[in-house]
């Protein structure tokens, strides 16, 4: 018998839409036996809100609670595990009160508005033996395990720079101050929304490699270009040096007013490369070339893969999470909270070299 999480949502936006949409897919279609999953119950702003996606995104399953608020999702005592959707500015207090409430969390990114309040999250599901971890679906699709295997069989040697954008054009113009993406009580701007994607890349190919050996960035410089419409960061670029074990480099970028670029990430090694096509997100296709001696440039054999699995890609991390919690596990192996607190603390460093702060009273713990 596979083991069923039950699940309970907390907002309705569209990172929640595509959340349910994949936990409603049928986990054979991915080949998975072992688990299962089951939304409980919605919270949302109203009832009718609630109501209103679980018609729409749950396809009207009369058993899914729709409630009028989150409290309520937390009080629910058949929700086992609860997911967060919210702005990344509301995840400390929503996952706060989903740990206090004694449920398994599963957090968007960015986790939270700073270090200290993940570390505080963190200390607490520890201190409630409840699972956590950041939702960075990206690192448990078939893709990124398969480049992670190429990039450590051997055979390119050790990176040495990496490259890694994330850039959308929100047209921001013409949306209201309001929008997620430009309002700095939301914690808007290019490195808080799409910052996490770029250092998904960085860890998994400099961070996780054998040879780094777990080591922390020995240097992090950030520049912040803002927008004047309301002062978040509209393009950001920062640069991560591995060199306590490494000697390689991370620039990475995120931009609000530019379309992404092609090849999203690429790899560079002695020996070749490896170029993952965009969205960095969820890419369906890398490349890898080999040289045909250390340094040459000259490509001898090129080999593209490509991927594809029924569902928006949301489901793989669903299932870790339902892994973990079978398993009584406190974080996942594969993305640990020490990934998560790299990233945290690589975004704070940038936004105070940019100078970027939030407004008073977003951020809700400081040490």
């Amino acid at each position: 018998m596979a083991f069923e999480l039950n699940w309970g949502i907390i907002s309705t936006g569209f990172i929640a839409q595509a959340f349910v949409k994949d936990l409603l897919v049928d986990p054979k279609t991915r080949d998975v036996s072992d688990v299962a999953h089951k939304v409980i119950s919605v919270g949302s702003r109203s009832v009718e809100s609630a109501q209103k996606f679980i018609d729409t995104y749950a396809g009207g399953d009369k058993s899914i609670r729709a409630f009028g608020s989150y409290a309520e999702v937390f009080a629910d005592p058949n929700v086992k595990a609860v997911y967060i959707g919210t702005p990344h500015t509301l995840h400390y207090e929503n996952a706060r009160d989903a740990l206090l409430a004694g449920k398994h969390v599963l957090c968007e990114k960015a986790t939270t508005s700073n270090a200290h309040e993940l570390k505080a999250l963190l200390k607490l599901a520890k201190e409630k033996n409840l699972f956590f971890m950041e939702a960075l679906w990206t690192r448990f699709q078939p893709i990124t395990r398969e480049v992670k295997r190429v990039a450590e069989e051997g055979n390119l040697g050790d990176p040495v720079v990496l490259h890694a954008d994330l850039s959308g054009d929100f047209d921001i113009d013409n949306i209201p101050t309001t929008h997620r993406i430009l309002d700095p009580k939301l914690g808007g701007g290019a490195l808080l929304d799409l910052g996490p994607y770029p250092m998904i890349w960085a860890v998994v190919a400099l961070y996780e490699h054998p040879s780094n050996q777990k080591a922390y960035p020995t240097s992090i410089t950030g520049s912040i270009l803002k927008t004047p419409l309301t002062g978040v960061d509209s393009s950001t670029s920062w640069t991560l040096n591995f060199t306590k074990h490494l000697r390689a480099q991370a620039i990475l970028s995120a931009s609000i007013t530019l379309p992404a670029s092609n090849p999203g990430v690429s790899i560079r090694y002695r020996n070749g490369n490896i170029h993952i096509a965009s969205p960095i997100y969820k890419p369906a296709s890398f490349t890898v070339q080999y040289f045909d001696k250390p340094g040459s440039g000259i490509v001898v054999r090129e080999e593209t893969k490509t991927f594809s699995f029924v569902g928006g890609g949301w489901h793989f991390e669903a299932d870790e999470v339902a892994r973990c919690v079978r398993d009584g596990k406190l974080e996942s192996e594969t993305w640990g909270h020490d990934k998560s607190i790299l990233l945290m603390e690589v975004f704070d460093e940038v936004r105070r070299q940019g100078d970027y702060k939030l407004p008073e009273g977003v951020e809700k713990v400081f040490e």
